[in-house]
């Protein structure tokens, strides 16, 4: 069975972004589109007059029969589904997960996704999630680019792999990111040393793109080497990309990426949608 393509809403402003982008995705990959809205646990209604349940209750259906127009009017014959799981958002999130191609979000809602992507919901499900997470915060076409960023860890080699699948299926180039600093005290290497600092990390990251490149001819790989935060080097580089995708963890200043300060920063200021990525033992095809 195909794996959809599963997006949360919650009837805010960023939650919409998060569902054009999902019915987009989903229209071009020939895939479902499968709308979830969380709703709050039972028990947290009880005691609660029973006129302001019904109201709380119609609100929620039409959060997800308004995202199910929408959806269904921009992309005519796309298959969609929804659902209204009640319970803690991490662990709905997750079951969806197990079951998704790819789970989108938007960067922050309200209600049961409120600042989903800013606490320790984020650390939960992009931590844990066991399909790729995207977090839309900006919607951005035209660039024909997509930014990848890697320090040649395993959970950044699961990000190229998906980087180079999703540049293929766009007939868009790639651009690889491995940011660095300088080795020694204050990073005040200059010469010779520094000549070998170089060359040693180019020659790393042409052996970490080598084999996905063999793999994928038709995508044009450019790779960019800044003496940089990596923070700042990916959201430098988001200001001209269609999407932005990274590991869920890294080494060195990767470390965290997805799941501390630095995703946080970078959830602020990437200028396009975030996929994060963890490596996955195989999975069933679809």
């Amino acid at each position: 069975m195909t794996r959809p393509i599963v997006v949360g809403v919650d009837g805010s402003g960023r939650s919409l972004r998060a569902l054009i982008w999902a019915a987009h995705e989903a229209a071009s990959r020939g895939r479902a589109l499968h709308i979830v809205h969380v709703l709050a646990p039972a028990h947290e209604h009880a005691g609660t007059p029973e006129g302001h349940a019904w109201e709380v209750g119609q609100r929620d259906k039409g959060v997800v029969a308004e995202a199910t127009a929408i959806a269904e009017e921009a992309h005519p014959g796309l298959e969609v589904t929804s659902g209204l799981p009640s319970g803690a958002p991490p662990a709905v999130l997750l079951s969806e997960s197990q079951h998704a191609h790819t789970l989108v979000l938007g960067a922050k809602g309200m209600g049961g996704f409120g600042s989903l992507l800013l606490g320790s919901v984020a650390r939960q499900v992009v931590g844990h999630a066991a399909c790729p997470v995207v977090v839309v915060n900006h919607l951005t076409t035209g660039h024909h680019r997509i930014v990848v960023g890697t320090d040649g860890s395993p959970h950044s080699q699961a990000a190229l792999a998906y980087a180079f699948q999703q540049a293929a299926l766009r007939g868009v180039s790639l651009r690889a990111v491995h940011a660095w600093t300088r080795p020694g005290p204050h990073g005040l290497t200059t010469g010779r040393a520094l000549d070998e600092a170089v060359r040693g990390h180019r020659e790393a990251l042409e052996e970490w793109l080598a084999p996905l490149a063999q793999q994928h001819p038709e995508v044009q790989v450019e790779k960019s080497l800044p003496e940089e935060d990596p923070m700042l080097a990916l959201a430098r580089a988001s200001d001209r990309a269609d999407l932005l995708v990274v590991g869920s963890r890294g080494r060195g200043g990767f470390h965290g990426l997805a799941l501390g300060s630095v995703s946080h920063q970078l959830l602020q200021f990437s200028q396009c949608p975030l996929a994060v990525v963890r490596p996955h033992p195989a999975r069933r095809s679809g």
